[in-house]
């Protein structure tokens, strides 16, 4: 189908006729004239009467030539301010991207090596390494974010669709580069304030990984618990680490992992808690949110609009031309 962009242009249409009603004629050495100077020189055009080129000579209702081929310039120069386009049938498009937040811990307390792949014995941060970019590798449709936090929290990568270079930080990231202690807190709040502040998506969520409890930063859990319900952002945390609290000692993980307060984040912003005790169960996991069936958006219509105005301008151009010419042929 077609249509106008602003079809009230067509309203100048109108407007020649009504200059040259209203405004008075001049009266000079050439007698009467309509006050149009941009077409004063070609009405000194003399031309042998019945000529082919006599753009001067009457028309219709008195009106010359000459003005009837200038109103047609005008009428295109009007159609194509119009903006006339065609518009294509409506194309559904259902938008299920997000906006993902990792929040992974990187304190020193991440070293130990409790996690095994392929046989070989590796460090818990390795594990995470790994399997948080193949989580990252199956959102093709989403924006990715990383926060890295130990005893300080900090925004390594904005949200992007750029998956390359979160993947580049986050294999990059050492442990210890955060500092020793953990404020999941601190980290929480970054990661609120961060979707927070970007409107464009409304499907958020946030993935939250640690591997002990808050014992630093300025925000209490308390407080960062208070900020998730009212954000309404829904949360999934991970306590990474070997259940065997022996094993865990001889790792000299002197603290364990504050299920409740991971459970409490979750449960309060309607995402779930898990328990990562082995690389397998971490790869699951991920494997779990990565399957989260996502809550869709409003439906949204598009149209294929390809713009015609270059058609009447073009003829426009033309005509002035062929006017142009008719008046130097009259000379």
């Amino acid at each position: 189908m077609t249509g106008f962009a602003y079809p009230l242009m067509f309203l100048l249409l109108a407007l020649p006729f009504v200059f040259r009603r209203l405004l008075p004629p001049l009266k000079g050495l050439h007698g009467d004239a309509l006050r149009v100077p941009f077409i004063g020189d070609l009405e000194k055009i003399s031309i042998k009467s019945g000529s082919l080129w006599n753009l001067s000579s009457a028309g219709d209702g008195g009106f010359s030539r000459l003005f009837w081929a200038l109103y047609l310039v005008w009428f295109l120069l009007v159609f194509a301010a119009a903006r006339p386009q065609w518009t294509g049938e409506p194309v559904r498009l259902e938008s299920e991207s997000r906006d993902i937040m990792l929040v992974l811990d990187i304190s020193t307390s991440m070293l130990a090596r409790d996690f095994t792949i392929n046989g070989k014995r590796i460090d818990r941060l390795t594990a995470v390494k790994k399997t948080a970019a193949d989580f990252i590798k199956k959102r093709a449709n989403d924006r990715i974010g990383l926060i890295l936090f130990g005893t300080r929290a900090y925004l390594q990568a904005p949200l992007t669709f750029d998956k390359g270079a979160v993947n580049d930080i986050l294999w990059s990231m050492q442990a210890g580069m955060a500092g020793d202690s953990t404020s999941i807190g601190d980290a929480l709040g970054l990661a609120l304030k961060t979707l927070h502040d970007d409107k464009d998506i409304k499907n958020k969520i946030i993935v939250l990984l640690t591997d002990g409890e808050n014992n630093d930063g300025s925000i209490s859990l308390g407080q960062a618990l208070r900020l998730a319900e009212s954000e309404g952002v829904k949360t999934y945390t991970i306590g990474v680490g070997s259940p065997n609290v022996f094993l865990n000692a001889l790792l000299g993980q002197a603290q364990g992992i504050d299920e409740t307060a991971l459970q409490a984040i979750a449960e309060t912003t309607r995402g779930q808690y898990f328990r990562a005790g082995s690389t397998s169960a971490l790869q699951q996991i991920y494997h779990v949110i990565d399957q989260m069936e996502p809550s869709r958006q409003d439906d949204r219509f598009v149209r294929e609009t390809k713009e015609l105005y270059y058609i009447p301008l073009l003829a426009a151009i033309a005509v002035g031309l062929a006017v142009a010419f008719a008046a130097r042929r009259s000379e």
